[in-house]
């Protein structure tokens, strides 16, 4: 039988453990996501956003906190699913044996993996999810900047969701390889930390010049783009794209992280 096809409901009984886990510390998981994206649009919003003149975003101008409301709420889906999917996953593999526990029972170690994607892509949906409520509440009480008046609006959680299967799916990757939890250092410094400058969340990526079409094989781009072209209202040609590209990219990771983690764990 296929990696997929091992994959029954045990995944979503590995999903609601988590999830439990998670909710019984929801103060101290869900105040950072309040918080940071407050920071964020004060600091740069309004701060380094005071020096910005004459942005174009499409074709038409566009205010700086405008540009980077929407950014902050992809780098939230990011930050989501691959941390969730690396320190957390690997805590509970190594440190805590969880993962042996659960394969202990009916459930196999396919649903482990598809159940601990799952709930990274979960949180991925969380986080960016209250950072756009905390971003559309300061939009009517302080920032109007940031307002984000397009129906289209509604459909950028499941377009986390869906960031955060991708990026889950890519930190299990790495989770599978790395020999000790210091090792995560290089996938951060050598993949989120580039992705995090020039994924097109701080500014747009047709100022990279030469540089653009490195910008475009980063998954945070197709992501940042995406979302922030539902928050405006300007869905294109180039949102299709996007789309595909994080399907396409999901799927592979996820069948290479169902391979590489199971190869690990039965070691």
């Amino acid at each position: 039988m296929s990696l997929l096809g091992n994959i029954t409901h045990g995944a979503m009984a590995v999903w609601r453990r988590n999830a439990d886990v998670f909710f019984k510390t929801w103060r101290t998981n869900f105040l950072p996501s309040i918080f940071e994206p407050l920071l964020y649009l004060i600091a740069m919003g309004l701060g380094f956003g005071g020096l910005v003149v004459g942005l174009t975003y499409a074709g038409q101008p566009i205010e700086y906190i405008r540009f980077l409301a929407p950014g902050l709420v992809s780098i939230s889906a990011m930050y989501g699913g691959f941390f969730e999917c690396t320190y957390g996953s690997f805590v509970r593999m190594h440190y805590q044996k969880t993962f042996d526990a659960i394969v202990a029972t009916p459930v196999s170690i396919e649903d482990v993996i598809a159940g601990e994607v799952l709930w990274g892509a979960t949180k991925s949906l969380l986080n960016s999810t209250i950072v756009l409520l905390v971003i559309i509440i300061m939009g009517w009480l302080i920032f109007p900047a940031v307002l984000f008046t397009s129906p289209t609006v509604l459909l950028i959680p499941p377009i986390t969701f869906l960031a955060g299967l991708m990026f889950s799916s890519i930190a299990m990757i790495f989770t599978a390889i790395v020999p000790n939890i210091d090792s995560f250092n290089y996938p951060f410094f050598l993949l989120i930390t580039p992705m995090f400058l020039f994924g097109g969340t701080f500014f747009p990526i047709s100022r990279l010049g030469a540089a653009e079409p490195f910008a475009y094989m980063l998954p945070l781009t197709h992501a940042s783009v995406l979302i922030r072209d539902l928050s405006l209202g300007l869905v294109g040609p180039l949102d299709m794209v996007a789309v595909a590209y994080i399907l396409t990219l999901t799927g592979i990771s996820f069948y290479l992280a169902l391979h590489l983690m199971k190869n690990r764990l039965i070691k």
